[in-house]
């Protein structure tokens, strides 16, 4: 039998090999409305990144998300915070523009994602405050690789992709792990 509280390193690398949405998320984004340079691409762009990547999520957590309501929840989310996000910086991609954008991106997606956590992990509240800061996180490691960001996509790159997914992975085991419903039993996946 696995110890709950052991951390998960099967669930983890399931999880963290969700960055393959993000990428897909951007070229489908792209693909709808161009560069992310008014609030009608913000908006749209980030309706489609977010359910793209919803469902990237989802796909990999499958037994801990309920795929009718995360990817609508994280295609809104997404939609209203690149929408708000990208206002505020003027569209503008320098690494500051990027990491605020960014962090503003995630809090309406912080929020909504922890609300659907809320029962299925301890202290869901905790990826609500996490998920503006690994966002943040996200495009600063974009833009610090040398993307092309000044494309202005709607979501970071692969490299932050994977900075975000690993990270949030980890605090997304530990949640789990301390839920009062985790018990002694099998190994399972996130998935």
């Amino acid at each position: 039998m696995q110890d709950p509280q052991r951390f998960n390193i099967r669930a983890w690398l399931l999880w963290t090999a969700g960055f393959l949405s993000f990428p897909i998320a951007g070229i489908a984004a792209e693909a709808v409305v161009g560069r992310i340079d008014d609030a009608g691409s913000a908006l749209v762009g980030g309706l489609v990144a977010g359910a793209v990547i919803g469902t990237g999520q989802w796909l990999v957590a499958r037994r801990l998300l309920d795929a009718q309501t995360w990817i609508p929840a994280t295609a809104v989310a997404m939609g209203v915070g690149l929408l708000v996000g990208a206002w505020v910086v003027g569209y503008g991609t320098s690494l500051g523009e990027l990491a605020l954008m960014g962090f503003i991106t995630g809090i309406p997606l912080g929020a909504a994602q922890a609300y659907l956590l809320r029962g299925r992990v301890a202290s869901a509240w905790a990826w609500g405050v996490a998920v503006p800061l690994l966002w943040a996180l996200g495009w600063t490691v974009t833009t610090a690789a040398g993307i092309d960001v000044e494309r202005q996509y709607a979501v970071f790159g692969a490299l932050g992709a994977i900075t975000f997914m690993a990270l949030s992975g980890v605090l997304l085991d530990r949640l789990r792990a301390a839920a009062p419903s985790a018990q002694p039993g099998p190994p399972t996946a996130l998935a």
